[in-house]
């Protein structure tokens, strides 16, 4: 969160651009139009510039007129939308479909009428912003899983058994690297954590399967098990050569999206000229076989003259890694009137600024001889090298409480007794400390708590002798809590080791009159461990956090209720939050060291906070 006069919209705009255009990241608009040989559409099959797409537009326009006059269930559209659902539904093999204005209304709505509050989603960390976004919006608690890493989607579905639904979505050929999602592996891992499946298939409609029918149907042919598949999102953009998209599935899925999906319910419907176009694009799409061998054909002459790795579909990613050498490429290609275009973050994860290289069907050899030779000289990362990628701070744990003097110093300590070997505990603002020695600090009592070395504790930003927010105890001292400081630290400090924080009080309490905890915490996005008291009082307090933390897209990994156990209470928050675990942590006697870690080792606190559990989502 940066600073800025208050009021000033336009200025602090301007400022924002300026801070884009010195990192190299202020794409120009309008974005220039496509000029030469064509490596950067996705249309894939060529089918856009198609007299028979286009006469049936014209048809459809002529018989409809050009709006589509409301939204569906108001009776916008046309009957050639329902054309296009029951041609996409016979092609995929699947009961329904159900048609939307794009790919990303598609994604939106999908996800969220599947899944609400008390469910969990699962997100490859390299799905495309709809997916990532439908995630958000959805209120399910969001995972995020390594590219493709099936070992800890499995762990996250583990841990979020008390769900009472767990989605995972994916796209079935990345619309970045190109790669091909092991489908039938998710399958069978949903099928035994009991999970359903949502596949985008984009960048797989047209190219893949039996009659270009997508990823699913090629991996079905394979022996998928479709009783776990939810739905597959088919876009009209990519290899169809128009717009717009369909969400297809059973008929129970189809029409809870007709009934829920906001995206579907309210916008207006897609125009009967899209509708109509689309309706042809399937039929040429199902007999485009040379088409797709030609496409495939290419991309893997292509990676194989590049040295990079085999395509497993149109996309052939050139990876370069610095931004400026990625813009620096593309340019020098349009200058041999190529069409290639530089992708950089945030579109693709920091360090891997790349030229997205893609091949058509309409290519011809020697434009790809062109573009071989345009790249001579690039410098690209070699295919399996590992790129240094700066995440979220996923090595961070953060101690957020719903109140003061409930023991979060206690679980503070718990939870850096069972933390990753050479995790460093740290309490950026300490307030209501006396004497010069600060032998009664909460840095000092999780030590003694741990005995642990000293070089596990980092010292605080700030203390202060007031008892009292943070803001208020340093306006006692005549000071002012340096709130810029505190990222930078922060930034610093888990440079080199896995950090735990513990904030101070609850999680709306002020740094300063414009900052307050939760603040730091949405523009840093740690994860989160909650703690609570056990007794009277905690269902509101505890409650109403998670909804202020919710509301910043932010998902405690933990709740630990601290004090005399209280069953009642336990179960209510467990119920509500799920699938938030929850564990109380009763008062021990001796509190010390050993007492700390037999506690976490009964209630598996490692595997809860630490695990490979929820991770915020990027875009």
């Amino acid at each position: 969160m940066t600073d800025e006069p208050r009021g000033d919209l336009f200025g602090a705009l301007a400022a924002d651009l300026a801070r884009l255009e010195g990192r190299g990241r202020r794409r120009a608009w309008p974005p220039a139009a496509p000029s030469g040989a064509d490596f950067a559409s996705n249309d894939y099959l060529g089918l856009a510039q198609r007299a028979e797409l286009i006469d049936a537009a014209r048809d459809a326009l002529e018989r409809w007129g050009a709006g589509a006059g409301a939204a569906r269930q108001l009776g916008g559209g046309a009957e050639v939308a329902r054309r296009v659902e029951t041609a996409v539904a016979e092609w995929l093999d699947a009961e329904d479909a159900l048609l939307f204005p794009s790919g990303y209304q598609a994604n939106l709505g999908a996800i969220g009428a599947l899944v609400g509050r008390g469910d969990a989603v699962f997100s490859d960390a390299l799905n495309h912003a709809s997916l990532i976004d439908g995630v958000r919006l959805s209120r399910a608690r969001p995972f995020v899983f390594a590219h493709l890493d099936l070992d800890e989607l499995e762990a996250q579905l583990a841990a979020a058994s008390g769900a009472r639904r767990r989605l995972v979505v994916v796209e079935s050929v990345f619309s970045m690297d190109g790669d091909l999602a092991p489908l039938g592996a998710l399958a069978e891992l949903c099928a035994r954590r009991d999970a359903y499946l949502v596949v985008d298939e984009a960048h797989a409609i047209g190219l893949l399967g039996r009659g270009g029918a997508g990823a699913w149907a090629a991996a079905e042919a394979n022996g998928a098990d479709p009783s776990r598949l939810a739905a597959r999102i088919v876009t009209g953009g990519k290899a169809l050569g128009c717009a717009g998209a369909l969400a297809v599935g059973r008929r129970a899925v189809v029409e809870t999206l007709a009934n829920r999906a906001r995206a579907f319910l309210f916008t207006t419907a897609p125009v009967p000229a899209l509708a109509g176009a689309l309706a042809r694009s399937v039929e040429l799409a199902r007999e485009a076989d040379a088409e797709r061998e030609r496409v495939h054909a290419l991309a893997r002459a292509l990676a194989a003259r590049l040295g990079l790795a085999h395509p497993d579909a149109a996309i052939v990613p050139f990876v370069v890694g610095d931004d400026a050498d990625a813009v620096a490429a593309a340019r020098d290609a349009s200058a041999r009137d190529l069409d290639v275009r530089a992708v950089r973050p945030p579109t693709v994860p920091e360090g891997s600024a790349r030229l997205r290289l893609v091949a058509h069907a309409h290519n011809t050899d020697a434009e790809v001889d062109r573009l071989v030779d345009a790249l001579d000289g690039v410098r690209a990362v070699a295919p399996g090298a590992a790129i240094e990628v700066r995440s979220p701070a996923h090595d961070a744990l953060c101690v957020v409480g719903t109140d003061t003097e409930i023991g979060k110093t206690v679980a503070s300590a718990a939870l850096l007794a069972c933390a990753p070997d050479g995790t460093r505990y740290w309490k950026p603002v300490q307030t209501g400390v006396d004497g010069p020695d600060h032998a009664d600090d909460d840095t000092s009592t999780v030590q003694r708590l741990t005995g642990l070395e000293d070089e596990r504790f980092c010292a605080p930003l700030a203390r202060y002798r007031l008892p009292a927010s943070p803001h208020e105890a340093a306006a006692a001292e005549g000071e002012r809590v340096a709130y810029e400081r505190l990222t930078p630290e922060f930034e610093r400090l888990r440079a080199g080791s896995p950090l735990l924080l513990e904030l101070a009080g609850g999680l709306l309490v002020p740094y300063d009159d414009a900052h307050t905890q939760a603040d730091w915490l949405a523009a840093n996005r740690p994860r989160i461990a909650l703690v609570a008291r056990s007794g009277l009082g905690t269902l509101n307090h505890t409650l109403l956090t998670v909804e202020a933390l919710r509301a910043r897209r932010l998902e405690p990994s933990v709740l630990i209720l601290v004090g005399e156990p209280h069953p009642s209470n336990r179960a209510t928050l467990a119920a509500r939050l799920a699938p938030v675990p929850v564990v109380e942590l009763p008062p021990l006697a001796p509190l010390d060291a050993n007492a700390l870690r037999t506690w976490t080792e009964r209630v598996d606190l490692a595997r809860l906070a630490f695990g490979r559990t929820p991770a915020p989502l990027t875009s």
